[in-house]
């Protein structure tokens, strides 16, 4: 594994980590390196109300950022109904339950290679 890649594991970690934290459910990892030029990464998980999604988005912000690997873009997060955070090689993605199963990100990933949190 690359240095480049190592990092961006090491990444994805520390916002699992976070999400974590902020007691994330079913949480989801999705390496796209091989089938994208977005990002090695997509991390996907569900709250249950805005106040912790935006509480979810602001802990990975938070923790990423002082790790070294500062926020690009951020989408969504006033209505946190599905908040998009930018990290480059990590894409963070933060569901309500109704639009996780609307969007169905994992299907429409599904040539990613889904990981096991603990392999990271």
């Amino acid at each position: 594994m690359s240095e480049e890649r190592k990092r961006s594991a090491e990444f994805a970690k520390i916002a699992i980590e976070a999400l974590e934290d902020k007691k994330a459910q079913d949480i989801k990892v999705i390496d796209i390196s091989e089938v994208s030029v977005l990002a090695d990464y997509f991390i996907i998980a569900n709250g249950t109300n805005l106040p912790q999604i935006q509480a979810m988005a602001d802990g990975v912000e938070e923790a990423l950022g002082k790790a070294g690997c500062p926020i690009r873009q951020q989408e969504g997060y006033n209505n946190a109904n599905w908040v998009l955070q930018d990290f480059g090689d990590v894409i963070i993605h933060i569901f309500d339950p109704e639009n996780r199963l609307l969007y169905d990100l994992e299907r429409i990933w599904r040539d990613g290679k889904v990981v096991d949190i603990s392999e990271l």
